[in-house]
């Protein structure tokens, strides 16, 4: 803070302080107030590395049987407050009180543990603040020395299991009896580890070595590893899923036909390592199993398909077994990916429940898979039955909700909406889902600070989605079930008034979509249309007040040279448009023109830029391609990546038909038109690419980086202002906020003009190092780099050039805070302005500025990336 700041407000600060130290104080004389003379409150458990640290060491903490009280709020240990802040002469009654059914505790109860511990002067009393405070938090953790000693042994055999076979661990641990707590540390010596000198296989069975050997490529084991246990463990579990995608159903199911064996005799630094695959007796030899019987019961109660209530239509080897004919069998068999006669393969029968389940037409009461039993109820040794049996959801699914909405425009305002849900509308398990959803609130009215407007959007949308491809020939050889197949039809529509100048919008598409995997997905939008129209063109300067005062400047500057045209603005002869038009076409007036009011035109082009581009009526159809790649999240991918490619392809259909042209505007040429309204064309290739890397336990750093370029052409000469580029927010270069003001390029014109000029070429990478103080908190610190650019020069510096472009890029830093609530993960940044190429070349590092209480503030919810 300031010198200046402090002085003009200093109760304020000695309030802060006089806060600080009071929970400072609460801090340290409330904690142990509950434990008992003699003890300590475990305060803390620390871990020393004699010999540095190993990759696997953060893990170690948890194999510590004590650990202190949990602190929030970074540090302070509310949980244990609450528990000392109840009165402690209730601490054993609230104990057993709490051990009862929830329907139970009363006041009879209460009073019956009353007589138990002898209170009879407490009878009738609630207890309801105490039973509160006992409620939310937790007794203090008494420091215990034996679960001390225990917890050094633990952490020895964890180091034994990960390799270090001669690792030492020792404890000590710090009392003191002033302040009754108490301090634990580790001390850890790995020592060398336990090296695989040989790696062996013994496998008797030949299918099974057979399949072992064409994967042994990607084994997790190999010579020369340190002998990690949980290495071991991955490669059981690879090939358990290797041998159960190839026929051999159930393969080591119970965990004892796949073992290692180690020599240690000799030495204890490099021994041999045996893998050993077979089964206890000979008699069991591995065979490998195929599909047999699959049924598919669509039933109101489980009980339907055994008491035979169902009728039996069969499809493609597949038994269905229905009580009515609300679902068509093709539909049920689009969904099972296993075949019958097929080999076993554990894979098809997951991603066919998965199927099921992604339909939003069941609940699924029974899946079930096992070996075929004849009427003696002898067991095959080679033929597996599958049964799903299936419930209906209901046929509507109504939904209420409202958010609270943020935005710079609208400031603050209430969002409502309802979604209703119509499942298997054509009997193909189709589901229809509309909703109406309004955000309403009120803003700051542009001409009048002081004063609040109304302001709303309204939109409503239908999607239509089938759980296949909607084409006009069978595709499955083509596409396999495997890849789940869907498609949707979406319509949807919107208006807004007073946030910005209002827009209308309609919008449709026919959208393809299929997994390869669980990490690749293709998705291909056809006839992907928006018509946007703006309604309130000629307000465009009242809502935008900076461009407008650009505007009087220039119209002040030219009327000074053309009085008569000045004369006739002011008595409403000619529109602001006209003396735009005007003054843009008037060559001679520009060569009149110093520095000065040079500039002020420069700015005022860039007005009728933002004018032309945020006022457009637009009709943008295309084809959209989109593949992604996505480990993250994946258990397997520690250091996930993540890769999202978009190609665009617009306006090729409506330049087909015949079209007439518009008239154009200030600073655009006439363009084609359908239905009135010009269609833009372009092609547009979107790239973010995402790396995460893990390390020291859960500390993460995050690196993204995203290209985009849109090509206009044909009936286009820029990109459409809802398909453009822009920078800023708190999911890009955070520094700006949206729309403002980095870029395009290293334009020098004026800021409010400046911020709201979009590019059609953008450059942004993110660096983010994310360091968890608990579960609930975690810290980041990150970076952000990037800009926009256009292909040509538009007259302000913002022309991508391969030898200018890294000088041009914009470089924001800061720090944030993500608090972890339930599922929801909410997000503070306070980001910095480092470099900022749009400043004069002497001002560009802003560092010399650098006012740390004036940072850019970033609210949101989930990462940024």
């Amino acid at each position: 803070m300031s010198c200046k700041h402090y002085k003009n407000s200093p109760q304020k600060y000695y309030k802060n302080l006089s806060f600080a130290i009071f929970t400072v104080l609460l801090y340290a004389c409330s904690t142990t107030k509950k434990v008992p003379d003699g003890q300590y409150l475990l305060t803390k458990n620390t871990f020393k590395f004699e010999d540095g640290k190993q990759p696997f060491d953060d893990e170690l903490k948890d194999y510590v049987q004590q650990k202190p009280n949990k602190k929030q709020l970074l540090f302070l240990p509310l949980s244990l407050w609450f528990y000392n802040a109840a009165n402690p002469k209730y601490d054993t009654l609230l104990n057993e009180y709490m051990t009862y059914p929830s329907e139970m505790r009363n006041q009879k109860l209460r009073d019956s543990l009353f007589n138990k511990y002898n209170m009879q002067e407490s009878v009738g009393k609630s207890l309801f603040m105490d039973r509160l405070y006992h409620n939310w938090g937790t007794p203090p953790v008494i420091f215990d020395e034996t679960k001390t000693e225990k917890s050094a042994e633990s952490i020895e055999k964890r180091l034994t299991y990960r390799g270090f076979w001669d690792g030492e661990v020792k404890a000590a641990d710090k009392r003191d009896s002033a302040s009754k707590k108490a301090t634990v540390n580790y001390t850890i010596k790995h020592n060398s580890p336990t090296i695989i000198k040989d790696y062996y296989y013994n496998i008797t069975d030949l299918g099974i070595k057979q399949n072992f050997k064409e994967n042994i490529s990607k084994t997790f084991i190999k010579k020369g590893d340190i002998l990690d246990q949980t290495n071991l463990e991955k490669e059981v579990s690879r090939i358990n899923e290797i041998m159960r995608s190839r026929g051999f159903y159930r393969f080591n199911s119970a965990n004892n036909e796949v073992y290692f064996v180690t020599d240690s005799l000799k030495s204890r630094k490099e021994v041999p390592l045996t893998l050993e695959i077979h089964k206890d007796s000979v008699d069991t030899p591995y065979k490998i199993a195929k599909i047999g019987n699959i049924d598919v019961a669509v039933v109101n109660d489980i009980s339907d398909y055994y008491e035979n209530r169902t009728q039996k239509d069969s499809l493609r080897r597949i038994r269905f077994h229905k009580m009515d004919e609300r679902y068509k069998s093709q539909a049920l068999w689009r969904a099972v990916i296993e075949d019958h006669g097929s080999v076993y393969d554990q894979k098809k029968l997951n991603l066919t429940k998965r199927n099921f389940q992604a339909m939003n037409n069941f609940s699924i009461l029974k899946s079930e898979d096992d070996w075929r039993k004849d009427d003696g109820g002898k067991r095959s040794d080679s033929i597996i039955d599958v049964l799903y049996i299936l419930k209906p959801l209901d046929k509507y699914e109504f939904k209420l909700g409202t958010d609270i909405n943020y935005s710079q425009l609208l400031n603050l305002g209430i969002s409502p909406s309802v979604d209703l849900t119509t499942r298997n509308v054509f009997r193909g398990a189709e589901n229809l889902s509309t909703s109406l959803s309004g955000t309403f609130g009120r803003i700051v009215d542009p001409r009048n600070i002081d004063k609040r407007i109304g302001a709303y959007e309204i939109s409503a949308q239908a999607s239509l989605q089938f759980p296949r491809l909607l084409l006009p020939f069978s595709y499955y050889k083509l596409i396999p079930k495997r890849y789940t197949p869907t498609s949707s039809i979406v319509l949807g529509a919107s208006v807004q008034n007073n946030i910005g100048l209002g827009r209308i919008n309609f919008n449709s598409g026919l959208n393809y979509f299929a997994n390869v995997n669980d990490q690749v997905s293709h998705r291909l939008s056809l006839f992907n249309t928006q018509f946007s129209f703006t309604k309130n063109k000629d307000s465009y300067y009242d809502f935008f007040v900076g461009d407008d005062n650009i505007r009087a400047a220039a119209f002040s500057d030219y009327f000074a040279y053309n009085p008569q045209l000045g004369q006739q603005f002011n008595a409403g002869q000619i529109t602001r448009d006209e003396v735009s038009a005007q003054i843009i076409a008037d060559q001679d007036y520009v060569a009149t023109l110093d520095q000065d009011r040079a500039d002020r035109l420069l700015a005022f082009t860039g007005t009728l830029v933002n004018k032309d581009r945020q006022t457009q009526d637009v009709v943008i159809s295309s084809m959209v391609y989109n593949f992604v790649y996505n480990e993250i999240g994946k258990k397997d991918y520690p250091n996930a990546f993540y890769f999202n490619g978009k190609v665009e392809l617009a306006g090729n259909i409506p330049s087909l038909f015949n079209q007439k042209r518009d008239e154009g505007g200030l600073v655009t040429s006439p363009q084609k038109t359908i239905f009135g309204i010009p269609y833009a064309q372009f092609v547009k290739f979107d790239f973010d690419v995402r790396k995460y890397f893990k390390f020291n336990g859960n500390q993460t750093l995050a690196l993204r980086q995203f290209v985009g370029i849109g090509v206009p052409y044909g009936n286009s000469s820029s990109m459409p202002f809802v398909r453009s580029y822009f920078n800023g927010g708190s999911n890009d270069i955070r520094a700006w906020v949206a729309f403002g003001g980095l870029g395009p390029g290293a334009s020098q014109i004026d800021e409010r003009v400046r911020t709201y000029l979009m590019g059609n070429i953008k450059l942004t990478t993110n660096l983010e190092y994310r360091v968890p103080f608990n579960e609930m908190y975690e810290g980041a610190l990150f970076t952000d780099i990037g800009n926009i650019w256009n292909i040509e020069d538009s007259g302000f510096d913002d022309q991508f050039k391969f030898n200018k472009f890294i000088r041009q890029m914009g470089v924001g830093s800061g720090v944030g805070l993500r608090v972890n609530i339930a599922y929801i993960t909410l997000r503070v940044d306070l980001a910095y302005k480092i470099y900022d190429p749009n400043k004069p070349d002497a001002e560009r590092w802003r560092l010399k500025y650098f006012q740390p209480f004036k940072p850019t503030l970033n609210i949101a919810f989930g990462y940024p990336f």
